[in-house]
């Protein structure tokens, strides 16, 4: 009896106030990314987080529609977009040898403007990926997970990766951890009511776990 109702509030929070597309956008530009690697020279980085945003924006579009499996394909595009540069900025310390080599010159061409940009378009797109597929027939609860802890671990206090990250949790019948990300959503946001809906789902099932355990011994 529980489950349904759990599927429901995932499911509408993905679509409201935790919802993945939160911006309009302008579509037209899907072919910039492939004229732009036309050429034989690499783009800078201004023009990968253009292209990036562009894609991200047109996700956001497709979201609105309700196309899901678009607005998946446009946010991985973004991602795309910007593989280099997110890699050189994560890698900050890098190993002797070729990669570290290739990497150093794009980090340094980075301004603290366009690593910021960088980090939000990054935090945005798997938002966003983990509300699309929230919204599945056939929710792929791992790849949820997998999406709000890449969030989370550049933006540790972020709403929707916390309470994303339960709802994938309880539904991989992890309820401890699910209950630790849905407590830390909660005090960023006590009166989510899809939030105290989880929280209570997931205590019913600690309770019942638990019992079952007594009863075992």
């Amino acid at each position: 009896m529980e489950r349904p109702s759990a599927a429901a509030a995932g499911k509408a929070s993905a679509g409201g106030r935790a919802g993945g597309g939160d911006e309009p956008c302008a579509l037209g530009s899907g072919a910039a990314g492939a004229s732009g690697r036309g050429g034989g020279q690499a783009a800078e980085p201004d023009e990968l987080i253009r292209r990036a945003l562009d894609f991200k924006r047109q996700g956001a579009q497709c979201y609105k529609e309700k196309k899901c499996r678009e607005a998946i394909g446009k946010y991985h595009r973004a991602l795309l977009e910007l593989k280099g540069l997110l890699l050189a900025q994560d890698d900050e310390e890098l190993p002797a040898g070729p990669a570290a080599a290739a990497a150093a010159p794009v980090a340094g061409q980075l301004s603290e403007e366009q690593k910021r940009l960088l980090q939000s378009i990054e935090i945005d797109c798997y938002n966003s990926l983990a509300a699309c597929l929230l919204q599945a027939e056939l929710v792929n609860y791992e790849r949820v997970k997998e999406y709000c802890l890449k969030v989370l671990k550049k933006e540790g206090e972020n709403f929707k990766a916390l309470y994303r990250s339960g709802v994938a949790f309880y539904h991989l019948g992890d309820y401890d951890k699910a209950l630790y990300y849905l407590k830390e959503a909660r005090s960023r946001q006590p009166t989510d009511t899809n939030v105290v809906r989880y929280i209570q789902l997931t205590e019913m099932k600690l309770s019942r776990c638990s019992q079952r355990e007594k009863e075992a011994l």
